[in-house]
């Protein structure tokens, strides 16, 4: 398990690494100098799940921006700087909990030198951030390509360079599109750093296509004990990256907390919308602050039984639906009844099962 032994990294209000609960990460899509609608949108983040957010800083506005939006959230704030080490060291005076760079788009020695003394006056961490779009071209002919050799070999070599310059307050983030190189370097670098590892696979794509390769690679890597805080990459609502990240860690037993939504794939007992039913109760629970199981199925043939290992369910029949706990009717309701019935369970579960 190597996250349990890498290094505490203190960011904002928030730790990550040495065994530390897997904080989950999500960034704005929003113009980072529209204070409003940034703090909007992280404020709704937050409200979803969002441990720590990251904020793009392509401009010096952006990077003044950021200390109005600090003042409005509640989450530690990730300044995202590329190119320019001018904007980063303007993003860690106007207060970024962290910064994410790569050296090796910020330019000569001194640059980094210059960024790493404005961290360090500070005490605020760096994420070395390294994907396999931007490999030197060194490293591609050395191995023949880009590979996961390369992606780690790079990434090791800035991390060598900053700690060579007095400083090790850092994260490491290597990221790539592609599933099985992303997880094999992740394979190669935990052995290798103590330094805590920030996990996703970049450019994963659509909602449905992200969702798959994040699950995929996240799954692959974390279940070997790697990675200290995670971001699902998608095209679309980040608050979606939220949900799907929740969903992974819970899936894996690496977070407790939130219901859990199972349902049956349909079949044709099913009498009722299942699929528009099922879809409602997963929207419905996000809200509510319990740590349980709730299973909504297609009928009540083999509901009851498939419910059993549930702690609350339903179960559709024609035209009405069963209430089950732990695998009991509890009643029977009209369908246009059931959604409501669930929810006025859970609501007062604590009270019920005091």
């Amino acid at each position: 398990m190597y996250r349990e032994h890498t290094k505490v990294v203190k960011i904002g209000n928030r730790v990550i690494g040495g065994g530390n609960p897997i904080l989950i990460q999500s960034m704005t899509n929003t113009k980072t100098e529209d204070v409003r609608a940034t703090v909007a949108q992280i404020q709704s983040l937050t409200a979803a799940g969002c441990d720590i957010i990251r904020c793009a800083v392509p401009t010096q506005e952006a990077a003044s921006a950021l200390k109005e939006i600090k003042k409005q959230i509640t989450i530690p704030l990730v300044a995202d700087i590329h190119f320019d080490y001018k904007l980063a060291i303007a993003a860690i005076e106007n207060g970024a909990d962290k910064i994410r760079i790569n050296p090796g788009n910020i330019g000569s020695r001194e640059r980094v030198q210059a960024v790493v003394d404005a961290a360090k006056e500070r005490n605020i961490p760096i994420r070395v951030g390294v994907n396999s779009g931007s490999l030197e071209k060194d490293l591609v002919k050395k191995y023949g390509g880009v590979t996961a050799e390369g992606i780690v070999e790079s990434a090791l070599d800035k991390v060598h360079m900053i700690e060579d310059m007095g400083y090790d307050n850092l994260v490491i983030s290597i990221k790539s599109s592609d599933v099985l190189m992303c997880a094999k370097a992740h394979e190669l670098i935990a052995p290798k750093t103590g330094h805590p590892l920030h996990v996703g696979i970049t450019e994963s794509g659509t909602v449905l296509s992200g969702n798959i390769k994040s699950a995929v690679g996240l799954g692959i890597i974390l279940s070997q004990g790697i990675g200290d805080t995670i971001r699902v990459s998608l095209t679309g609502d980040p608050k979606e990256e939220i949900k799907s990240a929740k969903l992974i860690l819970r899936t894996l037993g690496l977070r407790k907390g939130g219901i859990e939504v199972v349902s049956c794939p349909t079949c044709g007992r099913t009498q009722i919308d299942l699929i528009g039913l099922a879809n409602k109760v997963e929207n419905m629970v996000e809200d509510i602050p319990l740590d349980i199981k709730v299973a909504v199925m297609g009928c009540v043939v083999n509901g009851p039984g498939e419910a059993k290992e549930a702690d609350i369910g339903i179960a559709g029949g024609k035209g009405e639906g069963l209430l089950i706990r732990k695998g009991e009717v509890v009643k029977k309701v009209p369908e246009s009844e059931l959604l409501d019935a669930l929810r006025e369970e859970l609501l007062h579960w604590n009270e019920i099962h005091a």
